[in-house]
């Protein structure tokens, strides 16, 4: 497993999100990780989602080995849909209560890509999932890996 220090994060949202992204970034440079910030940069309530989330998406796309992506809505449902149109990226959404979801993401699908549903989460709560995300290995079971290789190949 890779240290997820070595990571780089590949870090988008829209006007959403930006308030917990803007306090999660600053964290996430505190505990030592490498942060790429794909915007938004200014809050605008009337920008699009699409257009910050497929800069992180892509990022993770190009380097899928050793990087992944936090995302983060109103939601995180939209998020994940055009994160999850880019070879290699496989985005699941967190939006609260059960923390396990964010482990088994990990540990069946290599999730590389966490869309964050800001509006219904606190600031210390997506801290405990990223710290459980970030750290959780892939469990390279073959019928994990068959099955990722099949969702790729819906791609082609």
């Amino acid at each position: 497993m890779i240290d997820p220090r070595l990571l780089t994060l590949h870090i988008a949202t829209d006007h959403a999100g930006f308030s917990l992204k803007t306090e999660i970034v600053a964290w996430l440079k505190g505990e030592g990780y490498t942060v790429v910030d794909h915007g938004a940069h200014l809050l605008d309530e009337g920008d699009d989602f699409p257009d910050f989330i497929a800069k992180a998406a892509r990022a993770v796309s190009q380097n899928a080995t050793e990087s992944r992506g936090i995302i983060f809505g109103g939601s995180g449902q939209g998020e994940a849909m055009v994160a999850n149109r880019f070879s290699q990226v496989r985005a699941v959404v967190y939006y609260g209560s059960n923390e396990e979801i964010v482990k088994l993401s990990r540990q069946h699908n290599d999730a590389n890509v966490l869309s964050v549903g800001a509006s219904l989460v606190s600031v210390e709560e997506t801290k405990r999932a990223l710290v459980l995300w970030l750290e959780e290995p892939f469990q390279a079971d073959p019928k994990y890996e068959r099955r990722n290789q099949k969702i790729e190949r819906l791609l082609k």
